[in-house]
């Protein structure tokens, strides 16, 4: 598959990859698709879920170890060398705004990753806790128009 910048529409409000970690190489070649990804962030929202958020990240690095350089929208770094099953179901109440959706508001979520968080400067995206209700350190991040989380949005949590 080839990334361009022409696959960057008006109406992107978020970025899904499909295991950017088996195709971290190809990434950091694009660098077309790169720049027209931050120049599209610079005006309008982009929020990238899983790979997406990977993608949106510095730099990820691959299963034999070696760092990619990816969109560096965020300061992400992740690693699929040091793999770590991650799965569940969460619940995040927004500390910044989603396409969609103002701080405050309690999202469901399900997770499935095995990548791992190396560097994760920016600020938090929301509070996030797992099934039981316990804490998580992965939160998610923005900066900017870009924001990325490793969990899926399910539903808005309703309101009583």
């Amino acid at each position: 598959m080839s990334f361009t910048a022409s696959m960057l529409v008006a109406t992107l409000q978020g970025l899904v990859f499909g295991c950017p970690e088996l195709h971290a190489e190809k990434i950091a070649a694009a660098e077309t698709f790169r720049a027209g990804l931050r120049a599209f962030a610079e005006t309008r929202p982009v929020h990238g879920e899983c790979g997406g958020y990977m993608a949106l990240g510095a730099a990820l690095v691959d299963k034999g170890g070696t760092r990619h350089q990816m969109a560096d929208l965020l300061g992400l770094v992740t690693s699929y060398e040091k793999r770590k099953l991650h799965l569940g179901y969460r619940r995040a109440v927004l500390d910044a705004p989603l396409p969609g959706h103002s701080p405050g508001v309690a999202l469901r979520r399900h997770e499935f990753h095995y990548s791992t968080i190396l560097k994760q400067p920016d600020p938090p995206l929301a509070r996030v806790f797992d099934a039981d209700g316990a804490p998580l350190s992965e939160t998610g991040s923005y900066r900017g128009h870009v924001s990325g989380t490793f969990f899926h949005l399910i539903a808005r949590e309703a309101t009583a």
